[in-house]
């Protein structure tokens, strides 16, 4: 088997990486969660935990999304996706929700990567010469939560690298991100450069670093990403 063949083979779907960082987020956290598979996140995260997720189109205390038939139209998060609301869910305008990201009281952001750097630089709202995209709240998000959880897919549909030495695309902040989740890899950054936490079932850290620009150093011991069923 080819080695993009065997990294394919082994990939974790959206669902599986957004259980992975449900499990990550301390409990009683406040959260923002970007657009894409960072919404995803809040599915899995049953409230007993006390993480409030916010929206920044005005919403602290996102729920999972409602079943099929259930949704309410004036109900939606950052991706205009219904959502269902806490008991206790608070709904407020945009400057107040810009106010809480600025202000710094967001303990951690989930935003989707097009690029991350070994040192942590995030890009995520363009690609050169596509001519679309906008920063958003992206840039507010970033530079104003406590801590960033970036979420991509290890590699491009062609097969470039993603976790390089220097994003080449337009930077959304630097030095931000924390933790990175991939399809196929769990990273934490630190002084000392990325740390390699967990690999897909399947593959080995000898694969990871094959598909990684920056030299990672290798947590021991060396976790198992896994598929999962249910929350």
């Amino acid at each position: 088997m080819t080695f993009a063949r065997r990294l394919e083979a082994a990939a974790l779907g959206p669902d599986d990486i957004a259980r992975r960082v449900a499990r990550e987020v301390p409990d009683g956290a406040v959260v923002n969660l970007g657009i894409g598979i960072p919404t995803r996140v809040a599915n899995f995260v049953p409230p007993e935990r006390g993480i409030l997720f916010m929206a920044e189109n005005g919403i602290l205390g996102v729920g999972p999304r409602p079943p099929k038939g259930r949704e309410d139209r004036d109900l939606v998060n950052a991706s205009r996706e219904p959502i269902t609301a806490l008991p206790g869910a608070a709904i407020f305008g945009h400057a107040d929700s810009f106010a809480m990201i600025r202000g710094g009281h967001v303990d951690i952001a989930v935003l989707g990567a097009l690029q991350v750097s070994a040192g942590g630089d995030l890009a995520n709202w363009t690609v050169p010469g596509a001519g679309k995209g906008g920063i958003g709240g992206a840039m507010d998000l970033a530079t104003g939560a406590r801590a960033v959880y970036a979420i991509m897919t290890h590699l491009t549909k062609e097969g470039e690298l993603k976790l390089l030495e220097e994003c080449t695309y337009p930077l959304t902040a630097r030095r931000v991100v924390t933790k990175l989740f991939t399809d196929i890899a769990f990273i934490e950054f630190t002084p000392e450069g990325p740390l390699l936490r967990e690999v897909a079932q399947g593959l080995t850290a000898e694969d990871v670093q094959r598909a990684s620009a920056p030299r990672l150093r290798v947590a021991e011991p060396l976790g198992a990403l896994a598929r999962e069923e249910g929350p």
